[in-house]
Formats: structure tokens, sequence, C-alpha cells
């Protein structure tokens, strides 16, 4: 793991299970290994190098993404400039995605 991906997982990620949402690092998932995975919330998310700014790279991402997407999981995509610099905005985006994912309440038996 990076620098910035033990940064995220060891001050914020571990956070998350008290709400019910547990995150495995460096997982198998069909062909690929995730930076991280929810697989209750059906969420991943990579933590970027300047590699993948570089066509190739990005490339590659956006199958592997698109791949990911058709088994049902949203992945999000974090620099490792963002994780480091200020991971309160990257911990927001992570939430709010993870929000999206429960139940809607007082829709039961509308």
């Amino acid at each position: 793991m990076t620098t910035q991906e033990v940064r995220l997982w060891v001050r914020r990620l571990r956070t998350l299970r008290a709400n019910g949402f547990h995150f495995r690092k460096q997982a198998p998932f069909l062909d690929y290994i995730l930076d991280f995975v929810c697989f209750a919330g059906r969420l991943i998310l990579e933590v970027d190098g300047h590699h993948h700014a570089e066509l190739e790279q990005a490339g590659r991402d956006q199958r592997r993404d698109r791949v990911l997407s058709l088994t049902g999981f949203q992945t999000l995509r974090f620099p490792t400039r963002a994780v480091h610099e200020d991971i309160d905005p990257v911990m927001s985006v992570i939430c709010r995605a993870l929000d999206a994912t429960l139940p809607i309440k007082g829709r039961e038996g509308s």
C-alpha cells in the first residue's frame, strides 16, 4: 500500500465500520486488485498516483471501471495528492456515495 492508501485506511475508512460499512484493502475481485472495496455499499475506492494520468493507463482504468460497473459497483478515484493534502473532501465524497446506497426511510409501504 502507498503512503496515501495507508493514510486513508488508518485515519478514516476503518471508522466507517461503526456505520455498517466494512472496507477491505487490496482485495482481489474478478481479475483486479482493488485498493479498497465495500461489498455492502457496492463501492470501490482507488487512490491513483500520477501514472494514472498517462493516456494508456487512463484507458485501462476506464475499461476496468466499466467492467466493474457492470457488476453493480461504483468506482471512485482520488488522486494521491487529494488524499495527502486534504482528506476531508475525499471522505465527504465517500460518505455521500455510501449514503446513496442506504434505503430511503419512509418509503416502505408507499
